[in-house]
């Protein structure tokens, strides 16, 4: 419709889109501290009717290591996520390396998943060294050789973006994303460090902006119809 009621239903939606993209760019921000968090964007799609529609879309680009010494946090550095057993037995997944032992000395993540089906570390150790391709050893004592007490698995899907976010930045699987498949002979863990977000904080403040000025156009356009809406009826009375 190219009337007033059309013009004003096409910039309701169209602003109210720009608003959905908008939570979108500030959740980003708000995670950018948080280890392996992947930046969420949300895509403008402009129909032929003059409506905008969008799309939410995932970067799941490796972020940054930081070093943080600890002998249990690992950053990945290739694709593949971290699987873990919630305490309600089902799997989720992360890239989120910050890792502890439990008080059952099973290595766990910040929320007290166990990670894989269970990696559990001895009492009384003198190193623990985690390889590249996730193999978990220890060392008992002093010069003797390290030995393998399991492996942390890295897997991936068909359709990452299909994942589903849950609370304590994990994911679960879904129809769209498919199931979870093992990573073979890969090289992307790294001990001593955790991954950071990969949220370009100046790019996203950028777009905040960017955003904010088309909103405000917005409800400036709405304003001036309404305004010629309300004397149209006046006219016709």
């Amino acid at each position: 419709m190219n009337n007033l009621q059309g013009i004003i239903s096409r910039t309701v939606n169209n602003t109210m889109n720009e608003f959905e993209k908008l939570g979108y760019l500030t959740t980003s921000a708000a995670n950018y501290n948080t280890n392996g968090y992947k930046a969420v964007r949300f895509e403008n799609i402009l129909q032929d009717t003059g409506r905008v529609t969008g799309v939410e879309r995932t970067d799941y680009s490796v972020g940054v290591t930081a070093e943080t010494n600890q002998p249990f946090d690992i950053a990945l550095t290739g694709p593949g996520f971290i699987p873990v057993t919630q305490k309600d037995g089902s799997l989720a997944f992360t890239r989120d390396g910050s890792m502890r032992l439990n008080k059952d000395g099973y290595l766990t993540n910040t929320s007290g998943d166990i990670i894989g089906a269970g990696i559990k570390i001895p009492p009384v150790y003198n190193k623990v060294r985690i390889d590249n391709d996730g193999t978990v050893k220890i060392q008992d004592e002093k010069y003797s050789d390290f030995r393998a007490v399991g492996k942390i698995p890295l897997l991936t899907f068909n359709n990452c973006e299909g994942l589903k976010p849950i609370e304590g930045n994990k994911l679960i699987a879904t129809e769209k994303s498919g199931n979870p498949m093992l990573i073979k002979d890969h090289k992307y863990v790294k001990q001593g460090f955790v991954e950071r977000s990969n949220v370009s904080i100046f790019d996203t403040v950028h777009e905040v902006l960017k955003l904010n000025a088309g909103v405000i156009s917005g409800t400036r356009l709405l304003k001036i119809v309404d305004d010629m809406y309300n004397q149209a009826i006046s006219l016709r009375q």
